[in-house]
């Protein structure tokens, strides 16, 4: 593969070759893994796109808000990029990946790119290798990335590592004031929407937004959040209501911590947080050393066998990696 060809061809703005090498960054050989590497440092560093990034329980609506919201750029000129997270099975290891047949029109829209790929087994709500996925459609010159999580519950934060802004769909009756103040996902949203705002459940989209938006006045204020922020809002995808107030407040929200030097110091202890992610990848890498295997299968058994403490198995096997074990393969 000629990486210095498919690093332009993405460049360039070419569908196939972003396909080609968001694959190629999945990739987990060590081969294509330095490949990779290479493809990444030859994207530009001057193209920053605004990277949104978006949960919420299944069933909220996620796939009919990005849609709604998607078109809505595109009809603004804009070229926006989706990256969704589809959940793989712990059995079987594989996913549907159908994000896709749920955006229709976007995926059908010129100034669109739509990707599913797999969590695999990464926790978080996204996927090992999405952070280097939005630097390439970034590379792409995307305008907007918006970064869908698995949707899994209130420990789904590692998004914000990659995100700029992060928009947390709720459903209408989702909750109350308590669940307003959660720890977890709660305190990392910069927008919580309420989703199907429309029909008969108006009014329960109305009541909750205003539970949320009382609660939110309880949390601590972020020094990174210009008044007003967090906030709620109601929004109907279905019927495209509430989509423009959502752009404006980011717009808002970002225009903010640009101007106040928050956006470059965010960007930069997120290169930093993804840096100490890959370090620790590579360390656990050598636990696939063939003779760290063989230790390691020992250890176990004598664990399992009742014969050693686990934690002083484990102090054992260290002791045996720090000596140059991994070395040995």
């Amino acid at each position: 593969m000629d990486i210095d060809d498919l690093a332009q061809r993405v460049i360039s703005g070419e569908r196939r070759a972003l396909a080609r090498a968001i694959t190629l960054v999945e990739s987990g050989r060590p081969d294509h893994r330095a490949q990779a590497a290479k493809l990444l440092d030859a994207m530009p560093r001057d193209r920053q796109a605004l990277r949104i990034g978006l949960s919420g329980t299944p069933g909220v609506g996620k796939s009919t808000f990005i849609e709604s919201f998607g078109l809505m750029l595109t009809g603004q000129g804009l070229r926006v990029a989706v990256l969704a997270v589809d959940p793989s099975s712990a059995r079987s290891g594989g996913s549907i990946l159908g994000d896709k047949t749920r955006m229709d029109l976007l995926s059908r829209d010129p100034n669109a790119y739509i990707r599913p790929s797999p969590s695999q087994t990464h926790l978080g709500g996204v996927a090992r290798r999405t952070r280097e996925a939005v630097s390439l459609c970034e590379g792409a010159g995307f305008d907007v990335i918006l970064i869908e999580t698995v949707g899994v519950g209130q420990s789904e934060t590692v998004v914000a590592e990659m995100a700029d802004a992060f928009l947390l769909l709720l459903a209408p009756a989702g909750g109350d004031e308590l669940q307003g103040v959660k720890r977890g996902i709660m305190e990392i949203a910069d927008i919580i929407v309420i989703n199907k705002a429309d029909g008969d459940l108006k009014a329960a989209a109305t009541r909750t937004c205003a539970d949320y938006a009382g609660a939110l006045r309880l949390l601590r204020k972020r020094p990174q959040d210009p008044a007003g922020f967090p906030k709620a809002m109601m929004v109907s995808a279905l019927e495209d209501r509430g989509l423009s107030e959502v752009w404006d407040s980011l717009q808002e929200l970002v225009a903010w911590r640009r101007a106040e030097g928050f956006w470059d110091r965010t960007r930069a202890e997120q290169a930093k947080y993804w840096f100490r992610q890959d370090v620790r990848a590579a360390l656990l890498a050598q636990l696939d050393a063939p003779p760290v295997r063989a230790a390691l299968e020992d250890l176990s058994g004598q664990v399992a066998a009742g014969d050693q403490d686990p934690a002083a198995a484990a102090q054992q096997f260290l002791a045996q990696l720090r000596d140059g074990l991994a070395g040995k393969s």
